[in-house]
C-alpha cells in the first residue's frame, strides 16, 4: 500500500474546518497530522469533531506545525484577514495548500501563483468545492453567450465576513470570459438609497449579498430578455456538500505540480 497523504487543517475547529476533519479522517489514504486553530489549544481535536481522542492535539502556531511536522497538504478554512499569509507560509514550508478561505484579491492570487511555480508546489484555490456549485458556475458562463443582461444574488449565514462571497465574483470572471459588458441597455440608474444595487464587476454584473441566519451557502444567477428569463441557482444546505471537492483538491495537489484557481480546473 502506497503511503498515506499526511493533511494539516487550519481553521480546525471552525464548522468547516471540523467537517474537512471529519472526511480526512474517513479516506483510507489520508492521515490526519495536525490541527490549528487558536480555540481549543492543546485539546484533542478528536474530541472536538467526534467525542472521542484521535491523538491529534490541536496547536495555535500554524508556522510551528509547518516546521515541526512532516505536512503533505494544509487545508486552509480560517478568515479573509489571514489567508494570503497563511497562504504564502504554507508554501514558503514546502507544503501543499488547498485554500477554501475566501477574501484574496487578484494581486495576491498572482503572487500566491507565482510562488507556487517558484517552488515547484501543488496549489489549489478555490472559492467553492461544492460541485454543484461549480456547475451553476460553468452554467452561468455558457448563458452569458446568449443573455446581455444578468444579476448575481449570493446569500450566506451571517458569521461570512466578506462580501461578495468568492463565488459571486469567480461566477462573474467566468461570465465575463464570454461577454464584456452586460446591461448596455439599460437606463441611466439613480440610487434613492446607496448600495441598493449591489456591488458592480468589471463588466457590469450586479452582485447582491445576504447575510442572515439559517443559511449556510447560496447563490442564483438571474439572466434576463424580452419576454424571459432564466435562474441558475444552487444551494448548499450542509456543509459536508464540499467535502467530495475538498477530498479531491487534496489529491490533486499530492499528483500534480502547479497553480490551480477554482474546482471547475479538475473537473
Amino acid at each position: 500500500m502506497s503511503e498515506k497523504i499526511k493533511v494539516g487543517v487550519s481553521g480546525a475547529c471552525g464548522k468547516m474546518g471540523q467537517a474537512v476533519i471529519k472526511a480526512v479522517q474517513a479516506e483510507a489514504d489520508m492521515e490526519l497530522v495536525a490541527a490549528i486553530d487558536i480555540a481549543y489549544c492543546g485539546k484533542d481535536i478528536g474530541e472536538i469533531t467526534n467525542n472521542t481522542t484521535c491523538g491529534v492535539i490541536i496547536e495555535n502556531s500554524l508556522e510551528k506545525a509547518l516546521q515541526e511536522k512532516q505536512i503533505d497538504v494544509m487545508v486552509d478554512f480560517t478568515n479573509p484577514d489571514l489567508v494570503y499569509k497563511n497562504t504564502k507560509l504554507i508554501l514558503e514550508n514546502n507544503c501543499r495548500p488547498v485554500i477554501g478561505t475566501t477574501g484574496l484579491v487578484p494581486e495576491e492570487i498572482k503572487e500566491l501563483e507565482n510562488l507556487s511555480v517558484q517552488k515547484n508546489l501543488g496549489c489549489l484555490i478555490a472559492p467553492n468545492f461544492a460541485v454543484g456549485a461549480v456547475l451553476m458556475m460553468m452554467f452561468s458562463q455558457k448563458a452569458s453567450k446568449y443573455f446581455s443582461n444578468a444579476e448575481i444574488i449570493e446569500l450566506h449565514h451571517n458569521k461570512k465576513k466578506d462580501a461578495p462571497s468568492g463565488t459571486a465574483i469567480k461566477t462573474a470572471e467566468l461570465m465575463t470570459q464570454e461577454r464584456k459588458a452586460f446591461g448596455q441597455d439599460n437606463c441611466v440608474e439613480v440610487e434613492t438609497l446607496k448600495g441598493s444595487r449591489g456591488g458592480i464587476s468589471e463588466a457590469n454584473i450586479h452582485i447582491h449579498s445576504v447575510r442572515l441566519p439559517g443559511f449556510v451557502a447560496h447563490q442564483e444567477v438571474i439572466f434576463g430578455a424580452p419576454g424571459q428569463a432564466l435562474t441558475v441557482r444552487h444551494d448548499s444546505f450542509d456543509r459536508i456538500s464540499f467535502m467530495p471537492g475538498v477530498i479531491l483538491s487534496i489529491r490533486q495537489v499530492m499528483a500534480n505540480k502547479g497553480f490551480i484557481y477554482g474546482l471547475e480546473s479538475i473537473l
